[in-house]
């Protein structure tokens, strides 16, 4: 029997898998530039150890969805952990197809933080109906958030302190403003114009 806690650890290995894919699928990498894109741009190692990273490698290269451009130990001799580092991962044409086939896939698991996070970094190559059905399930997924949070406030209000009253207040406000962003977004896919991008004053 699948319980679910094995379930979640294989939506979180798919999600890491989808994330490599995409990102691979830019342009070869090293190890060490991939953990730092995957932290950096996905935001992904909030959720997943250091050490995820390179078996996930090796069962994508197993899979045949990425290959290893390893250097000559005969002419660089250096230790496990050095070679390791520079070796260079590529998609293979399989790894390209699957990842098509996942651009293409809308899960439960995409409604979720990390999940939605990456199938929203790679929208500009997905279709506009898998965008669509992201979105609106991602903003069910928040709303359902948004009441659970606004019913254990009503219920706990007059027992809290201030400072735990406001820090749930604030975490109300947090989902409330992903809820009106996704409605905007939507409103934009249904109208058919991108996002408008608002830089940081300088």
């Amino acid at each position: 029997m699948t319980t679910p806690r094995h379930r979640d650890d294989e939506g979180a290995a798919g999600v890491l898998q989808f994330a490599i894919l995409g990102l691979l699928h830019e342009t070869p990498m090293h190890g060490y530039e991939l953990r730092k894109r995957l932290n950096s741009q996905l935001g992904m190692f909030r959720a997943f150890s250091y050490g995820s990273l390179y078996p996930t490698l090796r069962r994508m290269r197993d899979a045949g969805w990425i290959s290893e451009d390893a250097p000559d130990p005969a002419v660089e001799p250096k230790p496990l952990a050095s070679r390791r580092g520079k070796i260079a991962y590529k998609l293979t044409a399989e790894g390209k197809e699957r990842f098509q086939t996942l651009l293409a896939e809308v899960h439960p698991d995409a409604y979720e933080d990390e999940g939605f996070g990456v199938h929203f970094a790679f929208f500009a190559q997905t279709d506009a109906s898998v965008r669509m059905r992201i979105l609106e399930g991602r903003r069910r997924r928040v709303e359902e958030r948004r009441e659970g949070l606004r019913s254990a406030l009503s219920r706990t209000r007059e027992r809290l302190d201030n400072y735990t009253l406001e820090l749930q207040r604030h975490g109300l406000d947090s989902v409330d403003r992903e809820v009106r962003w996704l409605n905007e977004l939507i409103a934009n896919e249904r109208a058919g114009t991108p996002p408008t991008v608002t830089h940081p004053e300088q």
